[in-house]
């Protein structure tokens, strides 16, 4: 028996473009134990899935550092109550280090304080408090910790740091270019600056200090027998710096000043680093969706704990905690409400306006808002259990995983480097031998312009930008894609095959129509008919009941009460005996139905389950039961037949009813009277004659047609099997967001072949303009650099998308 496979997921650091990213995937697709591992660049995050029995998490962040990249790790440290002594420290300690993600967990004693080193993808700051309490000691983040700036935003500090030095040095050295042109004759050129030595001195802190991130990615790179970038950078920038050094040696003392580019290399680096900080505050940009996610978390909770009010972190909160939520306020976490009764705002999850009535029992969901009850609560489910929380995982993973098209960029990539160093080997050789016989300085200035306008970072940022920022915006719309695979394949759908319970209706039969016999009072014949059927646990007889309670009909005591199964049920009442159910019921009973057959069939057409009453063996009426469309269904189906889609209905109902409401919403295709198990081959033989199938569906029994279909699409208010089984969830329960899905994926493919095409474009393009000696170095670092950036702010457009209903 195979073991179970585990998945972890790693922040990486040091990863610069494409190149980078397939390196560190093919190196820990090679590792034992590994079935796959996924590395996004524009989330900077690994996702593998792994053996544990075979490899273990840690070989994993060797092997990434083993191939010249970091793994990001927060440290945080809290203040430790109830240590006695040392004893306690090291059991705390190796309490700590047990858990899964925690790397180094280090105790002292005597300042009552651990230090702790974890992968925050892994375990959260609240398991590592509750892990401390399980010990039985006290645990807090320390004051200046609660505000930690999170590592990325310190790399764009760095980043920022090091622009600004590298400006500085720069500047003087671009002022000197400045003046080398004719049409720049006039401006005053100090003779300092013209100075080899003043040129060298500002050129080297910018090549070997500012630039000693490329240095050690490129050796890291080449000692993996691997390119990226790096070596492009490196490789261009040191010929133009090492070069200049040689003719400041071979013209020192001499009256003319040497043919130099030391502004060349270091324009460049600072282009390039500019570059970097407007690529990496956009990619934060782009998980903004993330963010305004987690910013619908509550941030603290009212506790009674030991009969005591108190007000705690959210944090804090544990399961079987008794909370109370004020008018207004937000619910905390997941729970049930024990006293009291409210309205609540779940909008956010359901995309519902109406606020939903809750009393004891009910389900809470964390985050949605308390309109206008006070209400006692009890947590069930606190941290990462919660419905939003366990939202914003599928949106992470989504935003993680990898399209397909992505992998064909990743391997252009990956092949790309090699090939450029070739082409800018073989156009010096050309500029020297052919163009410019013997001249070396413009066959360096072709060679140098070829090595930096060819770097593939936008290839790299090209697809992973907008899986990113169209999975966001979808998770707004309230459509989950449980990944980039989903988002792709899901604009090829020409079919949609939806479930009709809780799919088209709303899957709560309704009473819908009253019809009684001459001579009888309505008002009693409810009161009777809904007094029988309370006793029955029948679907249907609950929504008799209910619709009669609603018309505040009074509901009388029953004597007696039978229910006769596959008929209907049979009641006493004041004396009378009253009938509810089939024909075959009345028909054995001797009753006669005769002339109310044809009322009876006209309902049925309609969809509707009639059921015959009679009281002390005379017909006295009947009532209609229907499981009612959903308000939005007709118009979504019909948004999707002007989209070109065919849409199925699928049922296990019988065919009269299934027509009867595929006529009402607009569905000409309908497939009724099918078993659970039926489903998934229906959906088989729609894929055999060629079409992309999507299936749409809420219970347990749509779960094996949603997992066979091109693109299974759960509705959100449906099961946990459902939305298992699907590719895509559709939080709110509203048939539009599958043409908003469909859009979405539509929308999103667009924008990665617009920057697919660009990335492309702009070097196939620029590597023969650069050969031919149309492009400055500089101008071509700068091209270079700007083109990452336009390709995040072309995907980050899809974060604006709206969609027309």
């Amino acid at each position: 028996m195979s073991n179970e496979l585990k998945e972890t997921s790693l922040q990486i650091t040091g990863m610069t473009c494409a190149a980078c990213a397939t390196r560190i995937e093919k190196g820990l697709s090679k590792m034992e134990g590994v079935e796959q591992a996924n590395v996004n660049l524009a989330l900077e995050k690994s996702v593998i899935k792994y053996d544990p029995q075979k490899v273990k998490e840690e070989d994993f962040e060797k092997k990434i550092q083993h191939l010249g990249y970091g793994i990001a790790k927060e440290k945080k440290e809290l203040t430790i109550t109830g240590m006695t002594c040392a004893a306690c420290a090291t059991r705390i300690e190796k309490g700590l280090s047990k858990m899964e993600g925690v790397s180094i967990a280090n105790v002292n004693l005597a300042l009552e304080n651990a230090t702790i080193e974890f992968n925050p993808s892994q375990v959260s700051v609240t398991e590592i408090i509750q892990r401390v309490e399980k010990l039985g000691y006290g645990a807090h983040l320390k004051e200046n910790e609660k505000d930690a700036v999170d590592y990325r935003e310190r790399a764009i500090q760095k980043q920022k740091q090091k622009f600004i030095i590298s400006a500085i040095l720069s500047l003087p050295l671009l002022y000197t270019m400045v003046g080398h042109f004719s049409f720049t004759s006039f401006i005053y050129m100090p003779d300092i600056l013209m100075n080899p030595w003043i040129q060298m001195a500002l050129a080297t802190p910018v090549q070997f200090i500012i630039g000693k991130q490329f240095y050690v990615s490129a050796f890291k790179a080449l000692r993996n027998k691997s390119a990226n970038m790096d070596v492009l950078v490196v490789l261009g920038t040191s010929a133009a710096y090492f070069y200049s050094v040689y003719q400041a040696i071979i013209t020192m003392g001499e009256h003319h000043y040497a043919q130099l580019y030391f502004e060349t290399s270091s324009v460049l680096i600072t282009l390039i680093i500019l570059g970097k900080l407007f690529e990496a505050k956009a990619k934060g940009r782009s998980s903004e969706a993330i963010k305004k996610l987690m910013g619908l978390q509550a941030k603290t909770a009212l506790v009674i704990r030991d009969g005591v009010e108190t007000e705690i972190s959210l944090d804090e909160v544990v399961v079987g905690d008794t909370l109370l939520v004020k008018p207004g306020e937000k619910i905390p976490v997941d729970g049930e409400v024990i006293e009291g009764e409210t309205a609540v705002d779940e909008s956010m999850l359901t995309g519902e306006s109406i606020p939903v009535d809750k009393t004891q029992g009910d389900t809470l969901f964390g985050s949605t808002i308390n309109k206008n009850g006070f209400i006692k609560m009890q947590a069930t489910k606190i941290g990462r259990d919660t419905a939003l929380s366990q939202i914003i995982k599928v949106v992470e993973d989504a935003q993680g995983s990898k399209a397909p098209i992505q992998r064909l960029a990743d391997k252009i990539s990956g092949i790309f480097v090699p090939i450029v160093i070739g082409i800018a080997l073989v156009t010096f050789v050309i500029w020297i031998a052919f163009v410019s016989p013997g001249e070396f300085a413009p066959a360096l200035e072709a060679l140098i312009a070829v090595l930096v306008i060819a770097c593939p970072c936008a290839l790299g940022l090209a697809t992973p930008t907008s899986i990113m920022a169209g999975s966001g915006r979808a998770a707004e719309l309230g459509i989950l894609f449980k990944g980039g695979e989903h988002l792709e394949q899901t604009h090829h759908i020409n079919t949609v095959v939806v479930d009709k319970t809780g799919t088209v209706t709303k899957g709560k039969p309704e009473l819908t129509d009253v019809i009684i016999a001459d001579g009888i009072n309505e008002v009693e014949f409810l009161s009777m008919i809904g007094s029988s059927e309370k006793q029955s646990e029948h679907p249907l007889a609950e929504a008799i009941v209910q619709g009669i309670e609603a018309r505040n009909i009074k509901l009388v005591n029953v004597e007696k009460f039978e229910a006769i199964p596959g008929y209907g049920v049979k009641a006493i009442i004041e004396d009378k005996e009253i009938l509810i159910g089939t024909r075959k019921l009345m028909i054995e009973n001797n009753i006669n139905i005769s002339f109310v057959l044809s009322t009876m069939e006209e309902l049925e057409v309609k969809g509707k389950t009639a059921m015959l009453a009679s009281i002390d063996g005379h017909y006295a009426g009947l009532v209609a039961v229907a499981d009612t469309i959903k308000d939005t269904s007709k118009k979504a189906i019909n948004r999707l037949q002007d989209m070109g889609i065919e849409v199925i209905m699928m049922t296990g109902d019988n065919e009269r009813t299934a027509k009867a409401i595929g006529a009402e919403v607009g569905v000409n295709h309908v497939i009724a009277e099918v078993l659970p198990e039926g489903k998934a081959e229906e959906v088989k033989k729609l894929q055999a004659s060629g079409k992309k199938v999507a299936m749409v569906g809420d219970g347990i029994n749509d779960a094996p047609a949603l997992a066979v279909a091109d693109t299974g699409m759960a509705i959100g208010t449906g099961t946990d099997v459902a939305m298992e089984a699907a590719d895509i969830t559709l939080i709110r329960g509203d048939l539009n967001s599958i043409a908003d899905a469909i859009i979405m994926s539509h929308k999103t493919m667009r924008n990665i072949k617009q920057n697919l095409f660009w990335a492309f474009a702009y070097n196939t393009l620029g590597i023969p303009i650069a050969a031919a000696g149309f492009l400055a170095p500089w101008v071509a670092g700068a091209a270079m650099a700007f083109s990452s950036v336009s390709v995040v702010l072309n995907a980050l457009r899809l974060q604006r998308v709206k969609i027309e209903k």
